[in-house]
């Protein structure tokens, strides 16, 4: 009887170490659980166009040969209309402008992409008929700033629009030049936007 005994107190002793063997190996090749995926903090700008969309009386200044040294600016005096499309996510500008400079009739398609977080803003000139290349770029703060590059007079150019001072019933446009690599800029256009009071906004 001591044998037996003796005999399964081993057995009993040699399946606790394989259950607990067992036991740390799984533990040790379980696979580590992922980090929990930060919540993205980033700014959701479908919306940040609403603010200009309705009728506007816009006041414009162009600089006539920009990047040349040239001071010489003209003035017009016009209207923009802005018209929102798939609910903010996109909207249409059309801008029309006089002065001593001559008429001046703008397109501008302007494009939110959801992935990006991001805006295109693509304008045409009557006088063309062709949009040009997009700027592209997102708010932040109040401020919206959209970047490209292009071609003027054969040299390759840095071009930065930017809205800002932006209230219910105004804001800024302005596009800037730079041919040497965004260290400095030129400002050549600004438009100053006021709302047309008695116009609708949606």
């Amino acid at each position: 009887m001591n044998t037996l005994n003796h005999v399964r107190t081993e057995l009993w002793a040699c399946g606790l170490v394989i259950m607990l063997y067992s036991g740390f190996a799984l533990a040790d090749t379980e696979a580590p659980k992922p980090a929990a995926r930060p919540t993205s903090m980033q700014h959701d700008g479908q919306h940040d166009f609403d603010f200009e969309i309705g009728t506007w009386k816009t006041h414009l200044k162009r600089l006539l040969h920009p990047l040349t040294g040239s001071t010489t600016w003209v003035e017009f005096d016009g209207t923009s209309v802005v018209r929102k499309v798939w609910n903010g996510r996109a909207n249409l500008i059309e801008l029309e402008v006089d002065g001593p400079g001559g008429h001046i009739e703008g397109l501008s398609l302007r494009l939110y992409n959801p992935q990006s977080h991001q805006w295109s803003l693509n304008f045409a000139n009557s006088s063309s008929g062709t949009l040009s290349v997009p700027t592209i770029g997102e708010f932040k703060d109040g401020r919206g700033e959209f970047y490209d590059q292009e071609s003027l007079n054969g040299r390759t150019i840095l071009v930065r629009n930017v809205w800002s001072d932006i209230t219910p019933n105004s804001g800024r446009f302005e596009q800037a030049f730079s041919d040497d690599g965004g260290k400095t800029w030129e400002v050549n256009w600004i438009a100053i936007d006021t709302r047309v009071a008695d116009a609708p906004t949606k």
